[in-house]
């Protein structure tokens, strides 16, 4: 084919591309009823995804003053996304009964979980159930281990210098501490410490996120085209399983053993997945998957919510020495167990204070809310978490970082324990919201407040130009810390 008939092949396929995008317009136009933010045509919207890409905090804050207590809706490269601006929508929207919301079937779509996970991990996600259950109810027992990794972790990434000062490129560390401290509970000594088994969890995380937003740049109907030629799923499921099949397959094969020949299996997720799952997914592959699958959630949203707070707490130094002294008493009297995590105050609203930056999606058949709004089948409705976390009707000094202002609040008004860091509410909902509020987040919490009272214990904590927090990097709607961002650490002195 000569160059002109390639150029016509290509205006061709562009043409037919661009008609497919505009009908996918069209579809949602039972939405025309809820404002806009920016043009809403089925062509001129596209200049509205453009600047979203670019400045989708900025959208959404306009969004938020003109219909605030309302919603609008905001244009995706695939859809139009329904945005909730206030706590009474937010409320009503938990209330609404599973067989009419579907949370799962709007992260199917956010994820494209058929192609990153596979249909197994999506149709029984038995994981879900162990991290309910058997994470939270283990906890206690297992935290000394928690402790044990977190100090093998922290002591290999920080490598002092002769001056005592150690600089580190803060996000990347986060990211293997917190894999490292998560797996130890996971797959337990020595894997959790393997940099094969590192490398695969963070690449695997990494390229779920990357290639659902790849996908979701393309039409329906290509999805099943453009997922199975991005997918990597397969092949890490083949890694992970030479990495596990040792471990596993004992474990499988004690199954059958007496008690008085075998002691028991031991206390980790393996094990709990293993006895959870009925026999058609208690082999190597689905419990290897579950593994991906479970990294993936713990790992990227815990590293940026704590790499944002030891950022914050670099900026703001003077914060150091109040922390130290509640996690010194604390943990002198209770010792490093999640009890004494619970009684950390000013470490859980420090990370909370921090933490004001989120959002969260639902997916919907069609609801009818209270004030004759209909949303149509298959619209996300995300909620404008972030002007919310901003706003004076719901924080005093809402621009301010306050780091104390939740323990505060718990010495004025009693024990309530909707201040906690792993609480839900309707204005506050980093870990989401009613049901379908994340499973993981006590763990995640006490995690991060181990990890927090560690450094402040064994570190001095500056960066290297005072005060000067590098800027946190936005991808549309989704806030991570600046991956470039370094942090100063000098191992403190015994005292």
């Amino acid at each position: 084919m000569d160059c002109a008939g390639l150029f016509v092949y290509g205006l061709a396929v562009a043409v037919a591309l661009l008609l497919v995008f505009i009908y996918d317009r069209c579809r949602f136009s039972e939405l025309d009823a809820i404002p806009a933010i920016g043009p809403s045509g089925a062509v001129s919207s596209w200049l509205g995804v453009v600047r979203f890409i670019k400045d989708a905090p900025a959208m959404v804050q306009e969004g938020y003053q003109k219909h605030k207590g309302g919603m609008f809706r905001v244009p995706l490269i695939n859809r139009w996304v329904v945005v909730l601006t206030g706590p009474r929508l937010i409320e009503e929207l938990r209330k609404v009964p599973e067989h009419e919301l579907s949370f799962d079937h709007a992260m199917r779509d956010l994820l494209q979980v058929k192609y990153t996970f596979g249909v197994d991990a999506q149709e029984y996600p038995y994981h879900i159930q162990v991290t309910r259950n058997h994470l939270s109810r283990n906890l206690q027992a297992l935290f000394p281990n928690v402790y044990d990794e977190i100090n093998h972790a922290f002591s290999a990434i920080i490598s002092l210098d002769q001056d005592g000062w150690a600089k580190v490129r803060i996000y990347p560390e986060i990211m293997k501490a917190m894999c490292r401290v998560s797996n130890r509970l996971f797959v337990g000594l020595p894997l959790c410490r393997s940099p094969e088994f590192e490398a695969l969890q963070q690449q695997f995380a990494l390229q779920v996120v990357l290639r659902a937003t790849l996908v979701n740049c393309f039409p329906k109907f290509a999805h099943p085209i453009i997922g199975r030629l991005l997918t990597n799923t397969p092949s890490s499921i083949r890694r992970c399983m030479a990495l596990l099949e040792p471990i596993v397959q004992e474990r499988l094969q004690n199954i059958d053993q007496s008690r008085d020949e075998w002691n028991g299996p031991p206390n980790d997720m393996i094990s709990w997945l293993i006895d959870v799952s009925d026999e058609e997914h208690r082999n190597l592959r689905s419990i290897c998957l579950r593994i991906l699958v479970l990294n993936f959630a713990a790992l990227h949203t815990s590293a940026q919510s704590f790499t944002h707070a030891l950022l914050n707490l670099a900026t703001y130094p003077q914060y150091c020495t109040p922390l130290r002294e509640e996690a010194s008493a604390v943990i002198n009297q209770d010792g490093w167990t999640k009890a004494a995590m619970s009684r950390l105050n000013k470490m859980d609203s420090f990370l909370k204070e921090s933490q004001r930056l989120s959002s969260t999606t639902l997916s919907m058949r069609q609801f009818v809310f209270s004030d004759g709004t209909v949303i149509p089948n298959g619209t996300h409705v995300v909620v404008a978490s972030l002007p919310m976390h901003l706003d004076e009707e719901h924080f005093e000094s809402a621009l301010e970082f306050q780091p104390f202002r939740f323990s505060q609040q718990r010495e004025d008004d009693g024990e309530d324990p909707q201040i906690l860091l792993a609480s839900t509410s309707a204005s506050y909902i980093p870990f989401g919201y009613g049901h379908h509020a994340c499973p993981g987040r006590f763990f995640a919490s006490s995690v991060m407040k181990a990890m927090m009272a560690y450094l402040v214990l064994n570190y001095d904590i500056k960066l290297e130009k005072e005060g000067e927090r590098p800027p946190d990097e936005w991808f549309m709607m989704n806030c991570s810390p600046n991956r470039k961002a370094e942090v100063m650490f000098r191992r403190r002195l015994p005292t």
